[in-house]
């Protein structure tokens, strides 16, 4: 015996849960979204300490270079 949705697609109960079932998921993909942002958050933070470390040892090189051709004169 096959069962009938006796609910039609105007129905109220039928609405409030399909919007249940939409919202829920959309708070689904938001915590899934904010968890990405987070980790790409640290990801960032990382990248410019490690960059800040370059700029700096490259700048250490710089001097370092031009001192010794100021030694060289």
């Amino acid at each position: 015996m096959e069962k009938t949705n006796e609910r039609g697609p105007n129905d109220l109960e039928e609405q409030i849960d399909m919007l249940t079932k939409q919202k829920e998921y959309m708070q689904k993909k938001c915590r899934q979204a904010g968890e990405a942002i987070i980790k790409q958050e640290g990801r960032y933070l990382s990248l410019e300490k490690e960059y800040d470390k370059v700029c700096e040892e490259r700048d250490n090189l710089t001097t370092m270079l031009k001192s010794n051709n100021d030694d060289v004169r």
